[in-house]
């Protein structure tokens, strides 16, 4: 069962609706959709919102540490909270995956991702819960920090924001560690 779902981003305005702020974007819209107010956690370096998800409390976590560092604040609220590396579900970008889909695994690398590079070396595990949201790739010869720093487009927005609230719909069954809910959740055109 899923406990904490952290949502991987930068802090600070310059980085809002960023495509490397998917991960905050998706606990957003979790936090609003379960009436859940952030507050600041200087202790954990994050922020923090706790919500009731079927019966289930559930802890939501942006890192305020940056990306590259997320591992620290993760480990922080694992340790205080006593919860295990796989009751942790961790939404992120994905530069793997096009634009419009969205994949759930267990378990695995980190794909070149910092985000993850970083709390796997500070939970010393990869057995947690990925939420790989599509961004895609730049377009060849372009550079792939700008492009994921740079913000999306009010299409590629929109488009986000309903592919989450797709996945709100499965969010009960995705608590309790159901991967065949969102093997893969592509948004129809």
């Amino acid at each position: 069962m899923i406990k904490l779902i952290v949502g991987l981003g930068n802090p600070g305005q310059q980085y809002e609706k960023t495509r490397h702020n998917a991960g905050f974007l998706f606990v957003d819209c979790l936090a609003d959709f379960f009436d859940a107010s952030w507050v600041a956690a200087s202790q954990f370096q994050g922020e923090l919102a706790e919500c009731n998800i079927s019966g289930s409390r559930l802890v939501l976590l942006k890192p305020m540490t940056f990306m590259n560092k997320s591992g620290m604040s993760v480990g922080k609220v694992l340790r205080y909270y006593k919860f295990r590396p796989e009751e942790l579900l961790v939404a992120h970008d994905e530069l793997e995956l096009v634009e419009g889909i969205v994949r759930l695994k267990r378990d695995g690398g980190h794909s070149g991702h910092n985000g993850l590079r970083d709390i796997i070396a500070h939970i010393d595990s990869r057995d947690f819960y990925r939420l790989r949201v599509g961004i895609g790739r730049p377009a060849a010869g372009k550079n792939v920090a700008d492009y994921v720093l740079s913000k999306m487009s009010s299409d590629s927005q929109l488009s986000l924001m309903r592919l989450f609230e797709l996945l709100l719909g499965c969010m009960g069954g995705v608590i309790e560690g159901d991967l065949a809910l969102v093997n893969e959740l592509v948004l129809s055109k």
